[in-house]
């Protein structure tokens, strides 16, 4: 049966956030995820999450601005930039010992560097990272984004992702799957899943269009978790999404799952 975390960066939002871990376990998910923890201590993020009993499965590694700037990943020139966010990292999985984190590419601008430039950046930062964290035992993944939501992402298909990790070639690698994101870009996404489940550490999901709760667009949910699951899948799915509404109030989808 499939298993379900919650990105309380997005979800549980009518609670203070170090209050969404237990939100989140009381709603039935056994996971959380967070996108950028670092606007908090570590120890009361480790203290929150052994209080609600939850696993942590995916946090971002530092990423610069993100609204307004390219971010780091692959940045050229940002190299030292992008070490000092997997130093900081390094710290915070240790305490919350995280299954992995994620490594978003950003949007370099392509009027100073080429395309080719900026991947080979990607590549060697990823497997900076993904070497620093295999001493914790924290698998590093990279996501493809769409260009509706964000244009100029630098990575926004699966092909895509696959293809940075295998031009790193380290161990330690793998792809974020990102269900929204991924209807967006290329739909065939039980294909996709299958041709590449030796290479995805983590799944997101949530519906389109709006980003919301499934059941609010137009993906078939309980046939795509039934698929997941019969292919083998045995990690976390993950609920990336914008509750219209009070979190506890978007989560019908949830009840056929419950233990």
């Amino acid at each position: 049966m499939p298993r379900f975390s919650a990105n309380i960066s997005m979800m549980f939002s009518e609670v203070e956030f170090l209050d969404r871990f237990q939100a989140a376990r009381n709603a039935g998910f056994g996971a959380i995820e967070i996108q950028f923890p670092y606007g908090f201590a570590v120890d009361a993020l480790k203290a929150a999450k052994i209080e609600a009993g939850v696993e942590i499965t995916v946090i971002n590694i530092g990423a610069g601005d993100l609204t307004t700037g390219p971010g780091l990943a692959a940045l050229p020139g940002a190299e030292d930039e992008f070490k000092r966010a997997v130093d900081q990292a390094c710290i915070y999985a240790a305490q919350l010992k995280p299954l992995t984190m994620n490594v978003l590419a950003g949007w370099p601008p392509m009027d100073q560097f080429e395309r080719s430039q900026c991947l080979d950046v990607l590549a060697n930062n990823i497997t900076f990272a993904g070497e620093a964290l295999s001493n914790l035992g924290v698998k590093v993944l990279i996501e493809a984004i769409n260009t509706k939501d964000r244009p100029g992402f630098l990575v926004t298909t699966t092909t895509e992702a696959v293809g940075v990790i295998e031009n790193a070639g380290h161990p330690n690698l793998g792809i974020e799957y990102d269900i929204y994101h991924m209807h967006i870009m290329e739909g065939d996404l039980i294909a996709t899943m299958k041709a590449n489940l030796d290479k995805i550490g983590h799944i997101q999901f949530a519906d389109t269009p709006g980003r919301h709760a499934p059941g609010t667009g137009e993906i078939p949910f309980s046939d795509l978790f039934a698929a997941i699951d019969d292919m083998g899948w045995t990690g976390w799915l993950g609920a990336e999404y914008i509750p219209s509404g009070r979190t506890e109030d978007s989560l019908d989808w949830l009840q056929p799952y419950k233990m």
